[in-house]
């Protein structure tokens, strides 16, 4: 089986789950408080775990009692955690969340020593990489060091997922080195200028980002479940109903569960099947990582 590489953010999150999400200038009283282990590229990298793959996570923690607990946390799924740098300037990543009762969220995030990650840093990381490994990659990191990560990781062979979260405005010139990208609505509108309402805007905002050499489209679509596109499948694969309760991490999920399909070579509707599961199973707990679920219960 394929390794799985995970680059990416850590974060530290606290959670309030009230009823509604406040209005500007509005505070509302009440509510369950949880501190929990999150960012992107962590929630990724357990979820992956989690599911059975062998995950490998390279990201920059402040040297503080989050990056120590984070880092622990990472050890005690299985997660190879040989090249986590612990900045000894920025704090580690916080994250404040706020949900609803319905599972909508509303998040904040102070970057810290995510913000720092370098290509410096990831040189030794790269070079275990092997072909046929699976890349996994957000932008919670700088810009830069995500294009170098894309750019040096598909020269070794890796098959690179660009999770093109949260989203921002990408160089077109790093498409070319994408094997799958998984924008939501939001991300793959803001990348394509195509508002995505269903399955025919779907394939043409999968179809724009082919055009600039991304082999594979994977748009997730919430609760529907998500919009596969390539040069064979192009539908939408179903998710299963679930009542919702915290969509904090379902798109990490999503991800991770991704790669590890990927790794056991499972044919693309069934792996995208897969991730539409962990995911929907995800939204039915509270928390980022802790939400991710086993493989059993798949």
């Amino acid at each position: 089986m394929s390794s799985i590489f995970v680059i990416g953010s850590s974060n530290t999150d606290m959670v309030i789950r009230s009823e509604k999400l406040p209005a500007p200038g509005e505070t509302i009283l009440g509510g369950e408080f949880l501190m929990t282990a999150g960012g992107k590229g962590a929630n990724q990298a357990v979820a992956a775990a989690k599911l059975g793959g062998k995950v490998t996570f390279a990201c920059k923690v402040g040297d503080d009692i989050f990056g120590r607990q984070a880092v622990q946390g990472f050890k005690d799924v299985g997660v190879n955690t040989d090249f986590i740098c612990a900045d000894p300037v920025h704090p580690s990543g916080v994250a404040l969340i706020l949900v609803d009762v319905n599972g909508e969220n509303s998040i904040a995030v102070a970057p810290g020593a995510n913000g720092n990650l370098q290509p410096v840093d990831l040189e030794t990381v790269i070079e275990q990489i092997k072909p046929g490994d699976i890349v996994l990659i957000q932008l919670e990191i700088p810009i830069q060091t995500v294009a170098y990560a894309i750019e040096q990781c598909h020269h070794k062979g890796a098959r690179v997922i660009l999770n093109p979260a949260p989203a921002c405005v990408l160089d077109d010139a790093i498409f070319k080195y994408v094997h799958t990208i998984t924008p939501n609505e939001t991300e793959a509108e803001l990348l394509t200028g195509i508002k995505v309402t269903g399955q025919q805007s779907a394939a043409a905002a999968a179809a724009i980002l082919m055009t600039k050499g991304v082999k594979n489209v994977i748009i997730t679509l919430g609760a529907k479940g998500a919009y596969h596109h390539d040069n064979l499948l192009n539908k939408i694969i179903p998710s299963p109903t679930v009542t919702a309760i915290d969509s904090t991490a379902a798109g990490d999920v999503f991800n991770g569960a991704l790669a590890v399909a990927l790794t056991e070579n499972i044919s693309p509707e069934d792996a995208v099947a897969f991730a539409c599961k962990a995911a929907a199973i995800s939204v039915t707990r509270m928390g980022a990582q802790a939400s991710a679920p086993m493989r059993s219960e798949l």
